[in-house]
């Protein structure tokens, strides 16, 4: 459920209840912070668009199920905000970063087909939109990919998006730090999107700031 379903939700019931709810409390919730973690990229990609599929050179990364990320950068009154660079980065297919300190014991480093890394910049409506894969879990971690928002050189959000339902979002200590309302900002729904891609999934991740 996104933030601004919630919100809805909210203030309809307190309507039915015949509770007045002051205007403060009509806000959008703010999309929690969560930790960077140690595989922000510590050399960026050559390629570093919001298509992590497609890496100049090398064939399509197809070690994974095809997932569409969409959202909006939206402030606490609701107003999208333009001229927010969005980066996203996570693991490939098989569990590892593009970084150099992710190191298994089998010696394996993350498919160079990957991108593992993105950005864009919001547009006047707040939107922006990635092609990668849909997450999945590695040794300690549920499925999530990492979110940074910033506007010129200052820093404005790090966060985390999670996949609704999953079952490995118990064991998670990071997700399980979080509030009620916490995990309903950052947990998204993927599904079915056939109007997007073929055989493709879309999950829609609105960030308030």
């Amino acid at each position: 459920m996104s933030t601004r379903i919630h919100r809805r939700a909210l203030l309809a019931g307190a309507a039915a209840a015949g509770i007045v709810v002051p205007a403060a409390a009509r806000a959008l919730l703010l999309t929690p912070r969560q930790t960077e973690g140690p595989f922000y990229p510590d050399r960026m990609p050559p390629d570093i668009d919001a298509d992590l599929l497609r890496v100049p050179g090398r064939k399509p990364y197809a070690k994974g199920k095809v997932a569409h990320v969409r959202g909006r950068v939206l402030n606490r009154r609701g107003s999208p905000l333009a001229g927010i660079k969005v980066e996203i980065w996570q693991c490939d297919g098989a569990g590892r970063y593009h970084h150099s300190g992710d190191a298994r014991s089998d010696g394996q480093r993350a498919d160079p087909d990957f991108q593992g890394y993105g950005h864009v910049v919001t547009r006047r409506d707040g939107a922006f939109a990635f092609r990668t894969i849909r997450p999945v879990e590695y040794p300690g971690r549920t499925p999530h990919i990492h979110f940074k928002l910033t506007r010129g050189d200052r820093h404005l959000l790090t966060t985390q998006m999670y996949l609704a339902g999953n079952p490995g979002n118990i064991g998670d200590g990071l997700y399980q730090s979080l509030s009620s309302a916490g995990k309903r900002a950052v947990t998204v729904a993927f599904k079915p999107a056939d109007t997007v891609e073929t055989g493709a999934l879309l999950g829609v991740f609105d960030i308030v700031l």
